[in-house]
């Protein structure tokens, strides 16, 4: 295959026939292999001791099959369902629908490994150690830089992955889209698209990037393999949209051109788009194998994005930063009959994915999970007993692959109405955007949920508070900060 998914191989026309042809042969043979199992169910009943044998198969038949839908560099307000004015999301809007959808949910860091590996983790990025996309250069580079990208890639090693975990009961799993951590048997998946470092093109993805640009079958082939054997499985789907390259079909990029619109703006807001049409594909495939209401699908965002319309390229207080524009995403959890449609007012982390697919599936928790497992309330609506939420932001390039503090650019909490900003003075390497001006950030995010308004030196108890549970959450002790409102900007020096 090809590895570079700015190579559109197939056009729209040729995917969409193809892919028809395919999923009706295969709706077809889901049918007969329907009515076997129901054949094979009724004979089962015919003596006791193979109803006995029925009971232990059913209990293994209901474990609830998982998809992990992740959006790759979308902004919160992008959706149809979250207000947008122009961008058309209608198969994600369905999804919402039938969702309990946490409008207010957040990924502790705004950079996509980091929180890639939260997903798979579920711990925070300065307790996994991937904390930016890459090492930072050295001089010699070569050999070196190598082994450097592969010490960060163990830090994996030292956590259950949730496909490992899924494995003892029973599961199998699948990868494709964006994996940055070698191989996906690297994470414990039983198939997988992304041959990963040390192969050539391995940084990110490589063949895992065509999924949803170039078609969905090779997921869908794991989803019908797996009903065929009976088994629960588990589908990482993190396709490289609307990530650049923002190349989306024609077709789309006429429907969002205008006159009084940056080309750049259109582009994206075409491949939000595109990327909703692939989710819209894969709900339907899942749908039509007759297997949705055993099947619980997750929605979340790596992180957030902001499209300059100036250029190609994300915008200040977007990617790789700790705002609203960079951490927060809707997060939605979908399982017809067992959890019901709900709009959730309270705040959700992605660090609380992991214990709920754990729980939803009867595997085992790891201990020191730091997120909630939200099943019980998902099932019964109860309200959610938490006070605050964090995050952290560390610069792209990884300063000291052993040390998470030596690239700590940002910490951050949010309780009740305040979110807390703080900036530290670690390692920029490579940013888009580095920090001009030191001082804390407060804001009101429930009459202020775009953070116009710092209103930190109104407010000093606020901000002693919160810095409190910050350095309460995760002591820090190699880094300098500024908890105290000055009038004039502090400017600190970061390390190099």
């Amino acid at each position: 295959m090809n590895s570079n998914p700015q190579k559109n191989l197939l056009h729209d026309s040729g995917i969409c026939a193809i892919e028809c042809v395919t999923r009706l042969a295969r709706l077809a043979a889901r049918i007969l292999f329907a009515s076997a199992l129901v054949l094979t169910a009724s004979l089962a009943f015919e003596s006791p001791a193979a109803g006995q044998n029925n009971v232990e198969q059913t209990t293994v038949d209901r474990a609830p099959n998982i998809v992990l839908i992740i959006s790759d560099d979308q902004a919160w307000t992008d959706y149809g369902f979250m207000g947008h004015e122009v961008i058309e999301t209608p198969n994600i809007d369905r999804l919402a629908r039938q969702s309990a959808v946490f409008r207010r949910g957040y990924v502790p860091t705004a950079l996509c490994r980091s929180s890639l590996a939260t997903l798979i983790t579920g711990h925070y990025a300065h307790r996994h150690g991937i904390t930016g996309n890459d090492p930072a250069p050295v001089r010699n580079g070569g050999n070196e830089y190598k082994q450097l990208r592969a010490r960060l890639i163990s830090h994996l090693d030292n956590f259950q992955t949730v496909p490992r975990l899924l494995s003892e009961q029973g599961y199998i799993s699948h990868q494709s889209g964006k994996w940055w951590e070698g191989s996906y048997l690297r994470g414990g998946f039983t198939a997988g698209m992304t041959r990963g470092f040390p192969n050539q093109g391995g940084r990110h993805g490589d063949d895992g990037l065509e999924i949803g640009r170039q078609g969905m079958e090779p997921v869908f082939s794991f989803i019908d393999d797996a009903a065929e054997q009976g088994r629960p499985f588990f589908v990482w789907y993190a396709p490289f949209l609307p990530h650049t390259p923002h190349n989306p079909p024609e077709r789309l990029l006429e429907k969002y051109t205008s006159s009084d619109r940056s080309r750049h703006v259109a582009k994206y807001y075409a491949m939000c788009e595109w990327f909703d049409e692939t989710v819209g594909a894969l709900v339907d495939h899942i749908d039509e194998s007759g297997q949705r209401e055993n099947t619980m699908i997750i929605y979340v965002t790596d992180n957030g994005w902001i499209q300059r319309e100036d250029r190609g390229g994300f915008a200040p207080r977007s990617k790789q930063s700790p705002n609203e524009g960079g951490t927060r995403t809707p997060i939605m959890f979908s399982w017809p009959g067992t959890i019901a449609p709900a709009d959730r007012p309270e705040l959700c982390s992605s660090v609380d994915i992991v214990p709920t697919i754990l729980s939803a599936t009867g595997s085992q928790t790891p201990e020191r999970l730091p997120g909630l497992d939200l099943m019980s309330a998902l099932k019964d609506g109860a309200a959610i007993d938490r006070q605050s939420i964090f995050g952290e932001q560390f610069s792209h390039d990884v300063a000291d692959v052993l040390n998470p503090q030596a690239s700590l650019n940002y910490r951050w909490v949010i309780h009740g109405q305040w979110k807390l900003i703080l900036t530290y003075d670690g390692s920029l390497g490579r940013v888009g955007y580095p920090p001009t001006d030191f001082r804390p950030q407060l804001y009101d995010l429930l009459s202020d949920p775009f953070e116009k308004e710092n209103v930190a030196a109104a407010n000093p108890d606020a901000v002693a508070a919160l810095a409190q549970e910050i350095e309460a959450w995760w002591p820090v002790d190699q880094r300098t900060t500024v908890t105290r409102w000055s009038d004039e900007p502090v400017v600190l020096e970061t390390g190099q």
